[in-house]
């Protein structure tokens, strides 16, 4: 395992800031068109980047952790999400899915290579469920602040299950769409256990715009609110805003209350799984102190992949903009250049 220690104040290490070459929309089924643009060279090394969230959207700057004069840079917003129709939309939208339009947008976009693969978040999620279905599709893997949607790392930051006491004040704003009367399901007489992942979903399913609107602002801010080792007013102010927050929390929520859609609690991380794509080439990045994706599942990973080269990066929490994480994120892409 190496380790890295980056003052908070270092500068960007990201390649200066382009605009795409090519942009579309692609449509993947009868109610979905799904937004894609090409950055870089034309024919260059192909490399996918998939945003977070889910529901988080692709952003300008997840084109700058890629040398543009090497890589084919490929970014696409996923179903229901930044760019793509209709915004917030939970009908045939699922993790396969999401790997379906990958497959679908390679067909599209010519791309006969193996692609570079890079998440962070539910991306890192995103690509290990890319990777271990179609291993064909991938030359390497760059995952940062990996996620696994095991019910274990859901407890953890939705259910009270550590982050609370880490960040109580942002957790009793967090707490305050939801009565306390539906914080728990009941088991018979029992006080039962808590279900405000449930609680949340009857809200962001609601037919009453209000009431999807208020759960979807704490939602959204709450993960805002915890994503940086040192506070982001800028972060919180984009997860606060009506359109981004409705779409991020609802389609979180959804897939969350669905486990992933994976066949089991733990599935990526089960030996089987990762056996399909040992013979990768893979990078993993982790802040020590990340509270959204806690270190705990990172390593788990690198135990089941014992050739990935890990980096730990000390003064770091969630954000891929954390200085440390970005400077290991872009050294990654730049030591995978050529393969």
């Amino acid at each position: 395992m190496n380790t890295a220690d980056y003052s908070s104040a270092a500068q960007s290490a990201l390649y200066p800031p382009i605009q795409p070459y090519d942009t579309g929309m692609l449509t993947v089924s009868e109610r979905h068109r799904i937004y894609y643009e090409q950055c870089g060279n034309p024919n260059g090394q192909p490399a996918l980047s998939l945003h977070g969230g889910p529901g988080g959207g692709s952003d300008p700057k997840h084109r700058r952790f890629f040398d543009p004069q090497h890589y084919r840079i490929i970014l696409f917003d996923q179903r229901g999400c930044g760019r793509s129709v209709p915004a917030a939309e939970l009908r045939e939208n699922t993790t396969w899915h999401l790997v379906e339009d990958i497959g679908r947008l390679r067909q599209h976009l010519g791309v006969t290579q193996q692609m570079l693969v890079f998440g962070g978040s539910w991306g890192s999620t995103l690509a290990l469920a890319l990777a271990e279905t179609h291993p064909e599709w991938v030359s390497a893997l760059v995952l940062r602040g990996v996620f696994t949607l095991r019910r274990r790392e859901l407890e953890w930051f939705y259910e009270g299950g550590g982050a609370d006491h880490i960040y109580a004040d942002a957790w009793e704003r967090f707490l305050e769409v939801i009565p306390p009367a539906e914080r728990h399901k009941r088991q018979g007489n029992a006080p039962g256990v808590s279900d405000l992942m449930g609680a949340y979903y009857r809200r962001l399913t609601s037919d009453d715009p209000a009431v999807r609107l208020a759960a979807a602002r704490a939602w959204s801010t709450w993960e805002a609110a915890t994503s940086h080792l040192r506070s982001d007013p800028d972060a919180i102010a984009k997860y606060s805003k009506d359109r981004f927050a409705e779409g991020f929390a609802r389609i979180e929520c959804h897939y969350f209350v669905h486990g992933g859609f994976f066949e089991r609690d733990g599935w990526l991380l089960e030996e089987a799984q990762c056996a399909r794509i040992r013979h990768l080439p893979c990078v993993i990045v982790q802040g020590r102190y990340d509270i959204v994706c806690p270190f705990e599942t990172a390593w788990l990973l690198k135990k089941r992949l014992p050739d990935a080269e890990f980096f730990l990066v000390e003064d770091a929490g969630h954000s891929a903009h954390e200085p440390g994480i970005e400077k290991q994120l872009l050294a990654a892409t730049d030591r995978l250049r050529g393969l």
